[in-house]
């Protein structure tokens, strides 16, 4: 195969971005093809970048509250909008200004405009300002990302009808506000509005928030949640949303639910996202997709048409950008000839909310539906210094761990910062680490990293902090 000189990357977000970054460093010639005009994508110009930033914001408005405790008080606080979302969207153009600074760096060109494939090595371009240009490639990657789902049988075109594009805007701080759905988005989101002053509802049609998070996590997370919100209705359904001018009147069933017909002045929906594999011209080439409309890769990340890949949300879940930026790479180094493959043990997972939810690798709950037998050591937070010093003991750090030769399978964390920690533990279980290196590895106190330590230690019935007698061996 002849040496690739040229690539087009479409799609300019995590995952599209870090490929025509590193092609560039691997001396390739680069076209960038976005409809944005500045590279991010969903991420950092109406995604997680702009959501945590709000996260951060709820998070500051509700620990000036608690500080009553500590007999410090504040006055009520007054919210501007429009300061608000000038903050916002400045830390967004901080950001997206960086990339395109990174992007002219390396000489890569970039087309502001929609992409359409013609065949399998050429993308015809139409600009912004309406020109046609053919770009011709020796190899390309497809890196347009997801949208917010839209089910099919709710009234979504109204502007009191929100997804998690719009709810980032923050035009309005509603009275009232509905969330339907209670996965990652539709919490963060819900958390915002709660601490601006909103009288938040949660519906949710399985019978836990968070489907598929380990309950223990989920449970600890719902204690301060609850306290946020006005009510959670689970097992229930929303059968339909009628909106006008001043509001939207919501039908509900549920075994909670005593009222059929709810009024809430807005309604978010966040019930997951799909992938925007509706590229124009994909048939025009060997591209193949699923029945849920994931385009299909090999581990190289390569589609069934040998010059086209797929990185990010596009080949399949999980939907997060740091896969996305792991995917881009092995798909760029396969492109130059190196040995590469999309083969992680494991892919860290955070719910940005207060307290924050991280895990990786096996979970409990996946454990027991495979029948797979483990060991799990828990550590409370309220047995951890750091946490009492921060008022924050509404956490547990735990470890999922093979029951013969102890190695640590997979780690649990909810309370604050669970985010930044979870890295400790991919490195453990990536490096096929056991609970007894782990307690080896001296950690800084007093920290809420100690956490990992004395859940190890707790496990060896050694933890210092928590009297649990076991496996002294």
């Amino acid at each position: 195969m002849t040496q690739p000189k040229h690539i087009v990357v479409i799609g300019a977000g995590p995952g599209g971005y870090t490929a025509a970054f590193l092609a560039a460093d691997l001396g390739l010639r680069v076209t960038l093809i976005d409809d944005a005009p500045e590279p991010g994508g969903v991420c950092l110009h109406r995604g997680c970048m702009p959501s945590k930033a709000l996260l951060h914001l709820a998070k500051v408005l509700t620990e000036a509250e608690e500080l009553k405790d500590w007999g410090v008080s504040f006055s009520e606080p007054e919210i501007n909008l429009d300061r608000l979302r000038l903050k916002k969207n400045g830390l967004v153009s901080t950001l997206t200004g960086g990339l395109s600074q990174l992007t002219r760096q390396r000489k890569i060109d970039y087309l502001q405009g929609r992409a359409a494939l013609l065949d399998s090595h050429t993308t015809r371009v139409t600009t912004v300002d309406g020109k046609i240009q053919d770009v011709h490639f020796d190899c390309g990657i497809l890196a347009t990302g997801s949208r917010p789902a839209r089910p099919g049988n709710l009234e979504l075109d109204h502007s009191r009808v929100l997804d998690s594009t719009r709810a980032l805007d923050i035009r309005r701080i509603p009275e009232s506000l509905l969330v339907v759905g209670a996965g990652y988005v539709g919490l963060e989101l819900g958390s915002v509005y709660a601490a601006l002053g909103s009288t938040v509802t949660v519906v949710e049609m399985t019978s836990t928030l968070l489907p598929g998070i380990d309950n223990d996590l989920v449970r600890i997370f719902s204690r301060r949640f609850d306290r946020l919100v006005e009510t959670v209705h689970l097992n229930t359904v929303v059968n339909r949303l009628v909106p006008d001018h001043d509001g939207v009147t919501v039908g509900l069933s549920g075994p909670d639910v005593t009222v059929a017909d709810l009024r809430f002045d807005e309604v978010l929906v966040a019930v997951g996202r799909v992938p925007n594999s509706n590229i124009e011209g994909l048939g025009n080439t060997l591209v193949t997709t699923d029945d849920r409309g994931f385009v299909q890769v090999d581990a190289q990340r390569r589609t069934g048409e040998p010059s086209l890949f797929a990185v990010g949300d596009l080949p399949g879940e999980p939907m997060l950008a740091h896969k996305a930026f792991h995917e881009a790479r092995v798909a760029v180094e396969t492109i130059v000839g190196n040995n590469a493959a999309f083969e992680p043990t494991v892919i860290p997972a955070v719910v940005f909310t207060d307290p924050e939810i991280a895990w990786c690798g096996l979970t409990e709950t996946e454990a027991k539906s495979a029948g797979r037998t483990v060991v799990v050591s828990r550590f409370p937070w309220g047995a951890s210094g750091r946490a009492v010093t921060l008022s924050r003991v509404d956490g547990m750090t735990k470890l999922i761990l093979d029951e013969d030769s102890e190695r640590i399978l997979g780690v649990g964390i909810v309370g604050t910062g669970a985010g930044e920690l979870i890295a400790e533990g991919v490195v453990a279980i990536e490096l096929g680490a056991t609970v007894r290196d782990l307690k080896e590895c001296i950690h800084p106190h007093p920290t809420l990293s100690e956490t990992m330590l004395e859940s190890a230690e707790s496990f060896l019935g050694l933890s210092t902090h928590v009297y649990r007698p076991r496996n002294r061996n």
